[in-house]
């Protein structure tokens, strides 16, 4: 029955495969500005158009498929009834690439308190180190009923391939976020996104070097501070990315942009790419985007974790060092005599600035398909992209843009991350690097390049082969 299942799922998933989705989209959520467009992050960003799969007979899902498609017809206070009749006394375990989801639920389970007061559900939730929540949740896929309810991951290329496209986990999508995105569940064609979260390039500014293009950053004796491609895959995802015919022209016009003898020193290595990238099949900016990968990769400082990075940089003993990282680092900085976050710059804030800014990823949210608890899962889930408390336990941070518009607005009401640097009497720019612009304006001006799963799928092995070809610099 188990195999019978399984086997389902996998057939349901391929008939979807060209309808699976991106992180980015030609028509961005509202950031941390608030604005009330449209958000359709997790939506394809293709330039062609995505063929729409066709009706799905009931008949073919699974049990936990057919209950999120009664669930995506419901309200969040209707779904909060179900989960306290399913989960009332019992366990639930989540597991997921953020430990923000231990904070979210007891969050989630005051709120079904206030429904019925004598709820009560124990939790535990769970981080996998070292990419391995794909075998974690493999290993429990096995299982008739897994340990999981459901999952917060990302990495968008193992996603689609292990994760999705194999039956594993299965999207949800909530009634109300997709209201608030102007669609409907059945029209969305992709996954569910609780947030964007950027990797912005800052640099040391207590010397007299800037960065005032993107091409600085892979200039002849550079080495930026880096998560290691193999260590964080989100990483190898961004080098994927800049493949892409809209990223890739966005490298080639911010090399137009260099002074003569700047391209004098590029030139040489874009030719030498071009026919790579006519052998990998890549547009006519693809030779800009081998080079610039090229040059990052066999330059930059391969560090465990960007908390370390960010404590690197906004010492004043790091004078002329740079890093790409997460923008959210900033927030814990501790002031003092030799630490300050006025002692970098986020380069794409700098006037002048030419090229990428820095790149965008998602943590996405799927029910496991053989979830114990479904109709919890669907709750928290709901809970979480729906309310400005369930998504509070990263709404603090700037630089993690909710997939709801309506939530982001909430957000920025609540913590003020466009004016995150200010100072007490709110006039007075206290840290101009923490003054968030916003997700909208990060994938406009700031030029963000953002991860699409189906992209980075297309393209893992011939251009993923290319690049572990690379030798990555080792001093």
């Amino acid at each position: 029955m188990k195999n019978m299942k399984k086997l389902t799922a996998l057939l349901l998933a391929g008939a979807m495969t060209l309808a699976l989705a991106a992180c980015g989209s030609s028509n961005p959520p509202a950031g941390n500005g608030g604005t009330s467009q449209p958000n359709t992050q997790g939506s394809s960003s293709s330039k062609q158009d995505t063929p729409t799969p066709p009706p799905v007979d009931d008949a073919n899902l699974t049990p936990t498929q057919k209950i999120i498609k009664e669930a995506e017809g419901m309200t969040l206070e209707e779904l909060a009834k179900k989960a306290i009749e399913e989960s009332n006394g019992k366990m639930f375990y989540g597991v997921g690439n953020s430990s923000r989801g231990k904070s979210a639920l007891p969050l989630f389970i005051d709120y079904l308190k206030t429904i019925d007061s004598s709820y009560n559900m124990e939790f535990e939730w769970q981080q996998p180190k070292n990419n391995k929540i794909f075998d974690q949740l493999t290993a429990d896929s096995l299982k008739d009923t897994g340990t999981f309810a459901m999952t917060l991951i990302q990495d968008g290329n193992q996603i689609e391939s292990k994760m999705v496209q194999t039956g594993i986990l299965d999207t949800f999508v909530p009634k109300e976020w997709a209201e608030a995105n102007g669609t409907t569940a059945d029209a969305y064609d992709g996954y569910l996104a609780l947030q964007t979260l950027n990797k912005v390039f800052m640099y040391n500014n207590t010397g007299s070097k800037s960065y005032d293009n993107c091409w600085d950053f892979v200039a002849e004796g550079e080495h930026g501070l880096y998560m290691d491609i193999d260590s964080e895959i989100v990483g190898k995802n961004f080098l994927y990315m800049l493949t892409r015919d809209d990223y890739s022209a966005w490298l080639k016009e911010a090399f137009n942009a260099l002074s003569a003898d700047e391209q004098a020193y590029f030139q040489p290595t874009i030719k030498a790419m071009e026919s790579e990238a006519a052998d990998l099949g890549l547009g006519a900016d693809g030779a800009y985007a081998l080079a610039w990968i090229k040059l990052w990769v066999e330059s930059y400082n391969a560090q465990t974790d960007d908390g370390p990075i960010c404590n690197t940089l906004v010492d004043k003993s790091a004078t002329d060092q740079f890093g790409l990282l997460v923008y959210s680092k900033l927030r814990s900085v501790e002031e003092s005599s030799s630490v300050s976050v006025n002692n970098i710059n986020v380069a794409a804030y700098d006037d002048g600035y030419t090229g990428i800014g820095g790149y965008g990823y998602c943590h996405y949210l799927f029910v496991t398909d053989n979830s114990p608890l479904p109709w919890t899962a669907c709750a928290f889930i709901a809970y979480m992209t729906e309310t400005v408390d369930g998504f509070s336990a990263w709404g603090k941070d700037m630089g993690g843009y909710s997939s709801n518009p309506t939530v982001a607005e909430g957000t920025e009401a609540q913590y003020g991350h466009s004016k995150g640097g200010m100072a007490e009497d709110g006039t007075t720019v206290q840290f101009e690097a923490k003054n968030d612009r916003g997700y909208e304006w990060w994938t406009t001006d700031g030029k963000l390049v953002l991860e699409d799963p189906e992209y980075c799928a297309s393209v893992s092995f011939t251009v993923g082969s290319w690049i572990e070809m690379l030798t990555k610099y080792s001093g």
